[in-house]
């Protein structure tokens, strides 16, 4: 029987408009760069187009490199409209408050972004609000421009809530300060522990003078029913898959009786219900790291001991064991052979 693919996973075509809109105000036609990558308009204008998060992140280093701006990132989170986030933006475009479209965004983040290594986040408290990302690490050239982009997307995004620019009390960036650091905000802190940004409690209390309660209404409704159609639709091996992608990391990997407690189940219950369908816990972890293993080898440029440390090996060396075992090729030799 064929497993579903554990992906880093996919993004909206939406992304690519923000990409797209950054190189015009560049001063750069980007529809040639575009048509290489296989965006042409027809694929761009198709009701539920998504691309790879792999085949994303070529696409925006290629478009730095055009470009010579590594700073492409910033200019694509101001040049992001809530419409691009599809049918989460569109209703976030209707709440009553900044706070409630940034609870818009973050909650049905899955209607337009899947990633199998985690997902963003709001966490309010009396004085306000994180919105927290996630996204791969170490960086590189090929991902440091996605955070910058996500990020400032969301002030781009919820401002245009609020019918006004807003501004973050703080910006935290999970990479060392690269050279345009002088391009983020005053104060934004480099090397910090997670990416994320705070809002105060007036911003988010900032009213939409665009709201309509009805229209709000309807359009939560419809996210709703999408989000919980997603959700049902999802297997049992799925769910574990996506529990597990956010716990391998640093030399630890996830255990059965963690991801059983995530999933409200008994870890007797657990167990049974994977022997009804043939498999077991260790087989799903063990192919989840396969798979993310050969999309890390295969579309991205890290360093084989930055694969082991995010696939929660201990060592370079008992990641290249596994996967030999796993491919019957060490890392290198397959790296060398997908890039003849």
């Amino acid at each position: 029987m064929s497993r579903p693919q554990a992906r880093l996973g996919d993004l909206s075509v939406g992304f690519v408009h923000s990409l797209a809109d950054a190189l015009r105000l560049l001063g750069h036609d980007p529809l040639p760069l575009l048509a290489e990558y296989g965006l042409d308009p027809a694929r761009l204008d198709a009701a539920g187009a998504r691309l790879s998060i792999p085949h994303y992140m070529r696409l925006g280093h290629a478009a730095i490199q055009l470009t010579g701006n590594p700073a492409l990132g910033l200019h694509m989170g101001r040049a992001s409209r809530l419409s691009y986030a599809g049918l989460a933006g569109v209703t976030a475009a209707q709440a009553p408050t900044v706070r409630e479209a940034a609870r818009c965004l973050t909650r049905f983040e899955p209607l337009f972004a899947a990633n199998y290594r985690g997902q963003s986040s709001f966490h309010e408290d009396s004085q306000g609000a994180w919105l927290r990302f996630y996204s791969i690490s170490p960086y590189n050239a090929y991902n440091r421009f996605v955070v910058d982009c996500l990020l400032f997307s969301w002030l781009q995004q919820l401002g245009e809530v609020a019918g006004a620019a807003i501004t973050a009390e703080r910006v935290e960036i999970e990479f060392d300060a690269p050279l345009y650091a002088a391009q983020y905000p005053p104060g934004t802190l480099f090397a910090s522990p997670t990416n994320q940004l705070r809002l105060s409690q007036a911003t988010l209390a900032l009213r939409n003078p665009a709201h309509c309660p009805s229209t709000w209404r309807q359009m939560l409704a419809i996210a709703e029913a999408e989000l919980g159609q997603l959700t049902r639709t999802r297997g049992l091996r799925e769910r574990i898959t996506q529990l597990i992608g956010p716990l391998l990391n640093g030399g630890r990997e996830p255990e059965l009786e963690e991801v059983a407690s995530r999933l409200k189940l008994p870890t007797w219950t657990l167990r049974r219900k994977l022997a009804e369908e043939g498999t077991q816990f260790r087989a799903i972890l063990n192919d989840t790291r396969h798979d993310l293993a050969v999309t890390y080898i295969r579309d991205t440029e890290l360093a084989f001991g930055e694969i082991a440390y995010l696939l929660g090996f201990g060592s370079a060396e008992a990641f290249a064991r596994a996967f030999k075992r796993w491919n019957g090729l060490t890392p290198g030799e397959f790296r060398r052979g997908r890039h003849r």
